[in-house]
Parts: structure tokens; C-alpha cells; sequence
């Protein structure tokens, strides 16, 4: 074992530029850091990021507004997305070892009579929606006549995702959580979605608030994954965030759901005070859900600002043999007119005390070679990928 704990973090939907690809899926020209420093130079607030660029993040390619460091103290470099996608489970799903063959089913103009249909003879009630359609805004259109009927509020996004709104008054949280159930179960085969998720809210008509008792109910990743190794060494996984939801649990000894970027941090170092060994894995979702999809591109630096002001704290509570790891999942650049995922790289950045600093990580062919990487410091393996652990320890 090079490295007795490693703590994971994913900084969700932090690309850091277009793949070769990326027109096919209707995003050439994104670039979710790059656009977001230069957007922001533009605008007389340029973004200062000096702890992620002493890392080495400004070493991994040019940026309008952040300098490379001559001395980095990580590793640094990006990796592809060898899978088809661009949303939570591809990514995440790949960071594990798990390339998929083809996409999750996406429905932009909503879900088929078949399928509706069944669902509501399921759940004894009518539905509202099912269309593509931000969650803030559909329940500010939608959340009137919802209460008023109690209709759930169904809809979907440029993510394979089945959605399920309701406000906690008019379906308590346990019935929308079976709701959410039914939704997974009958969507199957060709609509077998990535993810259904309870997007439950409160207030009145015109203040209507999304609440932190959100759910998803994630595809189970197919056998054999990191995770699932892990825990045949006997190796502790502690999971802060969304990640118990993508992996639905397996190999997780504990968890802690989040409200917030700042409290997916808190909660990080909070993990990192127990375990000796094993693996601390975060996703601080902030970036994504709250800037990257409402094209918010001064939250988003604010949130990252935030997360760079946080990383001091975080080296401090590094012992000496710990490993620490910086990525993303994909893109979601709040500089273009789309509101959806954006098919990019992302950055790869690894810290520790004992591991080598200043490495050139180069391009990564895929995001299995974080998990690669993980796997073999444990003494196993995962079945797709190239660790990168002799170049950093």
C-alpha cells in the first residue's frame, strides 16, 4: 500500500475544455473553466484560484486569467471520457472501472404514453409536466396547480433523468419516495433511465424552495466495479455527497448526505478525523446543480473561490502517508447557452505529503484511471483503465 488513506473529492461538472467529440453532442466551443476565468476577467472580477493553481492547475493547460505555477506541489493533468455521455452516472460510473456501450436513454420531448401510463395506474394519481425543463422553473409554473390537484410534477433534462417533484405538504416525503420507486421499476430495458430522482419542495406560490431531502435512485452499476473490490480487500469506503446514490450503497461502510458545497467540505474533513486507512469519496455538487445548469457564471467562480479557500484547511488535515485526488465527472459550462452537461475533459490533480509533486499526469485516455489508480494503491484491481500510481508515489 503506497498510500494508507485516499480522499477523493469531485468537484461535479469542473471540465476543463472540449473532448474531439464534443460537437456530436452539440457542445464544440465548451470549456466550463476556461470560458468561466475568461468570462470573468472580462467582466473586471477575475477569478483567484491560488491554492488549485499551487496544485498544479494552471499547469494543465493555458487559461485567459490564471498563471501556471513554476513549481507545482501535485500532480497535474486530464483525462477523457471514454464512454458515450456526459452526465453524473457516465462519469462516475467510469471513474469506477464501468465503460458504457452506449448512452443512457435520454427523452427531451418527455416520456412516451407507455410509459406514463403505467405509471400513473401505478400511483393511483394524474401527473403534471413531463417535458424537459429546469426543476426551479418548472416548479415555479407547475407548483400551484400541483398543490391544488396533487398531480406530481414529472420531468426530465439533458440527463438521462426521470424527475419527480412534489411539495412535502401535498405527498409526504415517504409517498414520494415510493413514487420515485414505482418510476424506477418500471423504467426498464430501452427507458431504463440513469437515475429517477424526488425533487421534493416547500412554500407558498411564487416562493416555492427545493429542499435538501432529495433521493436518487441511481441504475446498480454492474459487478466488479471499484468499489465492489475495495470491499473484498476489506478496504473502508466513507462516502460524503452524491456518492452513495450513484453507487446505491455498494461497498460503502458509511455516509453522509449533504446540503451544500460547504457542507459537503465540512463533512470531508469531518471524515478525514476516523478512519486510518481506506477511501474518504466526496462530491461537492454545488458547481453542477446550483450555477452550471442556470448558466450562472459568477456563482460558479464564487463556488469555486470558495472550494480554493477551503483546499488550506483540507492539506492541513492530510496526515503523511494520506493521497489526495481533485476531478470532475464532466462539464457543465455556465458561459454557453445550453443549460445541459457538456462533453469535456476533466482535471486530474493529486496531493500528498509522500507522493511526487510537479508529475505531468499528460491526457489520460480515460476516467478509469483515477479508479486504476485507487485499486492498485489498495492491492487489487478493476477491469478497465491505467494506473498512474508509479508516477506520484
Amino acid at each position: 500500500m503506497s498510500f494508507r488513506r485516499v480522499i477523493w473529492v469531485v468537484l461535479d461538472s469542473v471540465g476543463i475544455g472540449e473532448m474531439p467529440d464534443a460537437e456530436a453532442y452539440g457542445d464544440k466551443g465548451s470549456d466550463t473553466l476556461g470560458n468561466m476565468v475568461r468570462a470573468m476577467v472580462e467582466r473586471g472580477k477575475p477569478i483567484r484560484l491560488p491554492n488549485l493553481c499551487r496544485l498544479g492547475l494552471a499547469n494543465i493547460r493555458h487559461f485567459d486569467g490564471l498563471a501556471p505555477n513554476p513549481a507545482p506541489i501535485g500532480a497535474y493533468g486530464k483525462a477523457a471520457l471514454a464512454s458515450p455521455g456526459k452526465d453524473t452516472t457516465t462519469g462516475h460510473w467510469e471513474m469506477a472501472g464501468i465503460h458504457l456501450e452506449k448512452p443512457f436513454p435520454l427523452f427531451p420531448h418527455g416520456f412516451p404514453p407507455e410509459v406514463m401510463e403505467e405509471f400513473e395506474r401505478r400511483i393511483g394519481r394524474h401527473t403534471l409536466g413531463n417535458k424537459a425543463a429546469s426543476g426551479t422553473e418548472i416548479i415555479k409554473e407547475l407548483g400551484e396547480e400541483h398543490v391544488r390537484t396533487g398531480s406530481p410534477i414529472v420531468y426530465t433534462s439533458a440527463d438521462s433523468v426521470f424527475q419527480v417533484a412534489a411539495h412535502e405538504e401535498a405527498i409526504p416525503l415517504f409517498e414520494l419516495y415510493k413514487i420515485c420507486e414505482t418510476a424506477r421499476a418500471i423504467l426498464r430495458g430501452k427507458y431504463e433511465v440513469g437515475r429517477v430522482i424526488a425533487r421534493p419542495f416547500t412554500g407558498e406560490p411564487g416562493h416555492f424552495t427545493r429542499t435538501t431531502n432529495r433521493h436518487d435512485y441511481a441504475v446498480p452499476p454492474p459487478k466488479g466495479m471499484l468499489l465492489d473490490k475495495l470491499a473484498e480487500r476489506g478496504v473502508e469506503v466513507y462516502a460524503v455527497g452524491k456518492i452513495f446514490d450513484v453507487y446505491l450503497g455498494r461497498g460503502i461502510r458509511d455516509s453522509e448526505t449533504t446540503k451544500s458545497n460547504a457542507d459537503g467540505m465540512a463533512k470531508t474533513l469531518q471524515a478525514m478525523e476516523d478512519p486510518d486507512e481506506g477511501l474518504i469519496f466526496a462530491n461537492l455538487v454545488d458547481f453542477d446543480m446550483l450555477y452550471g445548469h442556470r448558466n450562472d457564471v459568477e456563482g460558479y467562480a464564487r463556488a469555486l473561490e470558495e472550494v480554493d479557500a477551503w483546499l488550506p484547511e483540507f492539506e492541513a488535515k492530510l496526515r503523511d502517508d494520506d493521497l489526495a485526488i481533485l476531478t470532475a465527472d464532466h462539464g457543465c459550462d455556465p458561459t454557453t447557452p445550453s443549460t445541459d452537461h457538456s462533453r469535456e475533459y476533466v482535471p486530474v490533480l493529486t496531493y500528498g505529503k509522500r507522493a511526487r509533486a510537479g508529475v505531468n499526469l499528460e491526457t489520460r485516455a480515460t476516467l478509469s484511471d483515477l479508479g486504476q489508480t485507487v485499486a492498485e494503491n489498495f492491492g487489487t484491481r478493476i477491469v478497465k483503465g491505467e494506473s498512474f500510481i508509479g508516477m506520484i508515489r
